[in-house]
């Protein structure tokens, strides 16, 4: 009988362990086709991505690679730029964007991108203007500011945009996890069903969460300002214009729910000696349909990027004027 049992239970092991494996083999079939959120978020996490030796930032962009990521070619240089190299500096001047994955474009092609659709449009008016793009996914402001001041100064922008988004006041865990979700798309997919049944969704648990962000003793929030404050002295002392560009969150532009965070954070960038710029009355109104990347994913798409483009571009031609 323990002969029959121990049969039994490798029997029923390698049975489960086959169909996992099945499972895992038909996922990434179904997955090949870039359309799938999650997955290419994990994939971004996989080939883009390395854990920083710096803490503070948790992971960083593999210099000088790339993939093709939701359909889209996505290139880093040396720097972990998205875009070509950096030249020798020879602009008059030189625009560095600070931000996350809005910043970086994802789901965007690179030449529609918000960096490249600027740097189109000051060659068309002769300007000699450089536009680089620092975005980096799942970034705050505590983590972009720390990576401009350690890994990126030595580009010396003479303006600084600070590309912000109302997640850039969450506190944002280390990064990582169990080795199975690092390697297997049936993890990542059971994770995310998980979390869509037992977690917060939907627009109200969303408004609920960014309350509670932008308490101001919220830690998230008190780190956020205190990034922006080391950004300030920098910049004072090396002479550059800091810009804090607010992009809205896409999902509900019709009944926009968090107009407050913006007033907060005009209130915010005007005692820091930056210019602001509020990008919300570029997309009010707007259906989701016609501003995100694809279905289920809710950064800003070509038309999006276009949008704000159109809206800085005045702004970082003549900042006097502001």
């Amino acid at each position: 009988m323990r002969k029959q049992f121990l049969f039994s239970a490798i029997l029923l092991l390698l049975s489960l362990l086959v169909s996992l494996g099945a499972a895992e083999v038909l996922l990434r079939i179904k997955n090949a086709n870039g359309q799938n959120y999650d997955i290419e978020m994990w994939r971004y996490a996989k080939e883009l991505k390395v854990r920083s030796p710096n803490p503070m930032l948790g992971h960083e962009h593999v210099p000088s690679a790339s993939a093709v990521l939701q359909n889209v070619s996505i290139r880093t240089n040396t720097y972990g730029l998205r875009g070509a190299d950096v030249t020798p500096k020879t602009a008059d001047r030189r625009i560095l964007l600070l931000g996350s994955s809005i910043t970086l474009g994802w789901g965007v092609p690179e030449d529609k991108v918000l960096s490249s659709l600027l740097d189109a449009e000051f060659r068309a008016d002769g300007s000699k203007v450089e536009v680089l793009n620092a975005g980096i996914g799942n970034y705050n402001a505590e983590r972009y500011v720390e990576r401009f001041l350690t890994k990126l100064a030595d580009l010396q922008p003479t303006d600084i945009v600070v590309h912000y988004f109302l997640r850039d006041a969450e506190t944002l865990a280390p990064g990582g996890g169990p080795w199975i979700l690092e390697h297997s798309q049936l993890a990542v997919t059971l994770w995310t069903v998980y979390n869509r049944l037992f977690g917060q969704t939907g627009e109200s648990s969303l408004t609920d969460w960014y309350a509670k962000v932008y308490d101001p003793q919220s830690p998230g929030y008190v780190a956020m300002l205190k990034a922006l404050a080391r950004l300030r002295d920098y910049a004072a002392a090396h002479n550059v214009r800091v810009y804090l560009a607010m992009q809205p969150d896409v999902h509900n532009l019709v009944n926009y729910p968090f107009s407050y965070i913006h007033q907060r954070m005009q209130e915010n960038a005007k005692s820091l000696g930056f210019i602001y710029v509020d990008l919300l009355p570029g997309f009010s109104g707007l259906k989701p349909e016609t501003i995100w990347a694809m279905p289920g994913d809710p950064h800003p798409n070509a038309l999006g990027h276009k949008i704000i483009a159109d809206m800085l571009y005045p702004v970082l031609k003549n900042p006097a004027a502001r």
